[in-house]
């Protein structure tokens, strides 16, 4: 006889399970030991934080990514970056080593470091691995930051996490160094006959090593480079370069699980977002050109200081003698930073819009610019401020443009064909420079390609206040607004002194909300 038990399963049903409830039926959380200040981010963290603490630390690490960023396409020196980064870093991202604390790894506040610098990474991967263009730049940032804090880190402290890592190395025996000694020294820019005698070295595949090889400053023999030990940065950071590639490649794949999880996708989608250029909001005294002839009279004459998204809206709406909603509202604030007034700005749209009688602008367009000034309309709180003029990472990332429309940025939206028309209609001529341009918006550079065009553009100018002395770093630095632009533009032109091409940076924020016009 079979003994019945009350644990079998009928086997007229199917015995299937959610894959969700078999991956999550037995939860386990562990707290990941953090016994370096350094890390390869190979084990996902699996501890429980708030969503505070999620999108706070993610924004934390986002500042120090995008700086880091921008340090590379205005060429800084390793040296200036470090001194840029640095007080950042301290701020935002710290992470000291054990040598820091009398109780080492087991000192609470690095613990809480440790743990922030591991989770942030870990959020910022899922942000960022939806496309090959955010994955490949994400690793690249990642990688300057590594190696930056690598190359910071306590000498003991790093050698012992070189060591953790187990690297797959082969070291080069004596008889084969003595062998190759010649080549080793020749190969080795720099290299003392000491350092060679008595220094470890490394035989890699030269794929693991591209910077040294490029730079000639290894010996290759047979698909291996042989590193010295003095070059160990270079191998830990390819080893670095290599799986994180390779975990961003993962976290792709697994991307489509959170499509359900209505709390962390939207904060995901905001960081990937805001990761196009570094942003940027404007403020009053920003935006201050104490005695320049801001009038609906004068907004032809200066708009050949408008950078190239204005310079399309204003020669469209010049031919057109229109503009569709988009393009008024990104126009209409970028005239409103000039410092146009609003009585100006109504009579400038009034003469512009010249194939409609004045009840219809009256009716269809009026109240909208108003609207935009903080006239009418909105919160107590927004009324008389009126919207911000949109920096370049609105116009970048928010409503692109449709068919007839001619909002957004030449460099993004326009085809490669269309935005060289464009910047030749201007007076960009020469071939180097839409070359360079082509090459910064394939590399989804936007607003770096904006930055050549105004160098190129202001070269004698940009020469004469630099031998001189007149301005400094701030008022050269990259530009991330148009109202910047059309400021360092104009004072450039009309000779202006220090201080004069400073940036859009604090100030009010911006007004996210959504206007009709």
């Amino acid at each position: 006889m079979i003994r019945q038990t009350t644990d079998r399963i009928d086997p007229k049903r199917r015995n299937v399970l959610s894959h969700k409830k078999k991956q999550f039926a037995d939860p386990t959380y562990k707290q990941q030991e953090y016994v370096h200040s350094l890390s390869f981010y190979d084990v996902p963290p699996t501890a429980e934080i708030t969503l505070e603490q999620f999108e706070q630390w993610a924004i934390d690490r986002l500042r120090i990514l995008a700086e880091l960023e921008a340090c590379s396409f205005r060429n800084k020196t390793p040296a200036e970056t470090a001194a840029h980064i640095t007080p950042l870093l301290q701020k935002y991202l710290p992470l000291y080593s054990n040598t820091s604390s009398s109780l080492g790894a087991q000192d609470e506040k690095l613990k809480l470091e440790r743990q922030k610098d591991h989770y942030s990474h870990f959020i910022l991967r899922l942000a960022f691995s939806s496309t090959e263009d955010l994955r490949r730049r994400f690793a690249r940032i990642e990688s300057a930051l590594f190696r930056l804090r690598f190359q910071t880190d306590d000498a003991r402290e790093r050698q012992a996490f070189i060591e953790s890592l187990d690297f797959n190395w082969e070291v080069v025996p004596e008889d084969e160094k003595r062998e190759l000694g010649p080549h080793l020294q020749n190969a080795t820019p720099g290299l003392r006959r000491q350092e060679l005698d008595e220094g470890g070295w490394f035989k890699v595949d030269w794929e693991m090593v591209p910077e040294l090889v490029e730079s000639r400053r290894v010996f290759v023999k047979k698909g291996k480079a042989y590193v010295p030990a003095r070059e160990q940065m270079s191998m830990v950071l390819a080893e670095f370069s290599a799986r994180l590639d390779k975990g961003l490649e993962l976290t792709s794949r697994a991307l489509p699980r959170l499509d359900e999880d209505d709390r962390l996708t939207p904060i995901l989608a905001h960081l990937s977002k805001n990761f196009a250029t570094p942003d940027s909001t404007l403020s009053d005294a920003d935006s201050a050109l104490p005695g320049a002839p801001i009038t609906a009279a004068s907004v032809d004459t200066l708009a050949q200081h408008f950078p190239l998204c204005m310079r399309n809206l204003h020669a469209t709406l010049r031919a057109n003698s229109h503009l569709k909603h988009f393009g008024r509202l990104q126009y209409t604030l970028f005239l409103k930073g000039l410092g146009l007034s609003l009585d100006d700005c109504l009579l400038f749209w009034r003469r512009s819009f010249r194939l409609i009688t004045d009840d219809t602008f009256n009716k269809e367009y009026r109240y909208n610019v108003r609207h935009a000034y903080g006239d009418v309309g909105g919160d107590a709180l927004r009324r008389g401020r009126g919207y911000a003029p949109f920096s370049c990472q609105k116009i970048l990332t928010e409503h692109p443009p449709g068919s007839g429309e001619s909002h957004g940025c030449p460099y993004r939206h326009f085809s490669p064909d269309n935005l060289a028309a464009l910047l030749q209609t201007t007076g960009v001529t020469d071939r180097d420079v839409l070359r360079a341009v082509r090459d910064d918006v394939d590399r989804k550079r936007f607003h770096i390609a904006c930055n050549r065009v105004f160098d190129w553009a202001h070269r004698a100018d940009l020469k004469r206040v630099k031998d001189d002395g007149s301005w400094g770093a701030a008022e050269l630095d990259v530009i991330v607004h148009p109202n910047t632009y059309f400021k360092r533009s104009y004072l450039l032109r009309n000779g202006a002194g220090a201080g004069a091409g400073a940036g859009a940076g604090g100030g009010a924020p911006e007004v996210e909300m959504e206007m009709e016009m």
